[in-house]
């Protein structure tokens, strides 16, 4: 169960906050730094594009459906690669055509997208084998496979 003070940080988009906490976790629990260096770029390149989504009334679950705020659930259901592979490729559409495309959203508020600013997402991507100029391509299993055990590393960091 998330700490009710950490929860409230995620519906705030306090991304340097939530990074803050996972950092002063890793070093209280003396985890490796090898934890370190997957936890906290991960957290920051979610939190890049969920927090603007959340401040544009635009966010979205992996379904496409929408979501009230940015809670860990929310959080924790993007941390998933698959989805998080799904969710750059489908801001980057909407980068391009100026619409939130591919949700079940309202499509007048979906008219109201802005670009959101993909370099940290992609660039955490690219580090992880994902092709980011054709979305078919697969990446390899084991790096679904450490982005689950990052995002297990998070729950546990922030209970």
């Amino acid at each position: 169960m998330i700490k009710q003070a950490n929860y409230d940080l995620f519906t705030q988009g306090a991304t340097e906050e939530i990074v803050a906490i996972l950092e002063r976790e890793l070093i209280e629990r003396k985890e490796s730094p090898f934890w370190a260096e997957k936890v906290v770029p991960f957290t920051r390149a979610i939190m890049s594009v969920l927090v603007p989504l959340q401040k544009a009334g635009l966010l979205f679950d992996p379904e496409g459906r929408k979501a009230e705020a940015l809670t860990p659930e929310l959080f924790f259901r993007w941390s998933d690669f698959v989805s998080l592979k799904m969710l750059a490729f489908t801001l980057q559409k909407s980068n391009k055509s100026g619409v939130l495309e591919r949700t079940k959203l309202e499509s007048g508020a979906c008219q109201g997208y802005k670009p959101i600013d993909l370099q940290l997402l992609g660039a955490y991507l690219s580090l992880y084998s994902v092709n980011l100029e054709n979305e078919n391509l697969d990446f390899p299993i084991a790096n679904y496979n450490l982005h689950q055990v990052v995002s297990n590393v998070i729950k546990s960091l922030l209970s």
